[in-house]
C-alpha cells in the first residue's frame, strides 16, 4: 500500500529528487566547469532565501522514520529500545539535510554563471521575488493536489479501458 504524503512533504520529496537528478547526471557526464567560490556563495544565498533547507528537513527526518518502521516490522518486541535509538538517531542525522542544501547550491552554481546568479539573487531580494518565495510553495501544494486528483481520475479511466479490452479478449477482470 502506498502511503499518502501531505502536499508539503510531497513537494519536499520532489525537490529532493530534482536536486538528485541535477547532481547525478552532472557526475555521470564529463565534468562541468568548477563553480567559482563567488558563484557558490551566491547560489547558497539563493538556496537559503528560497527555503530549501526547510523543504529538505523532512527528507532526513523521513529517512530515519522509514528505517525505524522497517526495523520495527521485523523486531516489534524491541519497540521501546528502537524508539529510544530512533530519538538518538534523529539528533544525529536530522541536521544532515544541510548536505542537500549544499548540493543544491553546487547545482545552481554549476548551471548558472556568477553574473546570472547575481541577477537571480537580486530578483529574490526584490518585492516580487520575496512574494514568489512565500507563494510558490502554496502554488506547488495546489498543483500537487490537482496532480493527485488528475492521476486518480486517469487511473480510473485506464482501469475501465483495461477491463473493457480484457473483456473483449475473454478475460473479465
Amino acid at each position: 500500500m502506498i502511503a499518502r504524503l501531505s502536499p508539503r512533504y510531497a513537494v519536499a520529496a520532489i525537490i529532493a529528487l530534482i536536486a538528485l537528478a541535477i547532481v547525478k547526471p552532472a557526475t555521470a557526464q564529463a565534468p562541468a566547469a568548477k563553480p567559482t567560490p563567488g558563484a557558490l556563495l551566491i547560489a547558497k544565498q539563493i538556496v537559503e532565501l528560497k527555503g530549501v533547507k526547510q523543504m529538505m528537513d523532512p527528507v532526513s527526518v523521513g529517512v530515519v522514520e522509514k528505517v525505524k518502521e522497517g526495523v520495527l516490522q521485523q523486531n516489534f518486541q524491541w519497540q521501546k529500545d528502537i524508539n529510544d535509538v530512533t530519538a538518538q538517531l534523529h539528533k544525529e542525522f536530522d541536521s544532515r539535510s544541510g548536505e542537500l542544501v549544499d548540493a543544491a547550491a553546487r547545482a545552481y552554481a554549476t548551471h548558472f554563471s556568477e553574473a546570472e546568479l547575481k541577477q537571480i539573487l537580486t530578483f529574490y531580494q526584490s518585492p516580487v521575488g520575496k512574494k514568489m518565495i512565500v507563494e510558490e510553495p502554496k502554488a506547488l501544494d495546489d498543483a500537487m493536489k490537482d496532480a493527485a486528483t488528475w492521476a486518480d481520475d486517469l487511473s480510473a479511466d485506464v482501469m475501465k479501458r483495461m477491463q473493457a479490452e480484457m473483456k473483449k479478449r475473454g478475460h473479465p477482470i
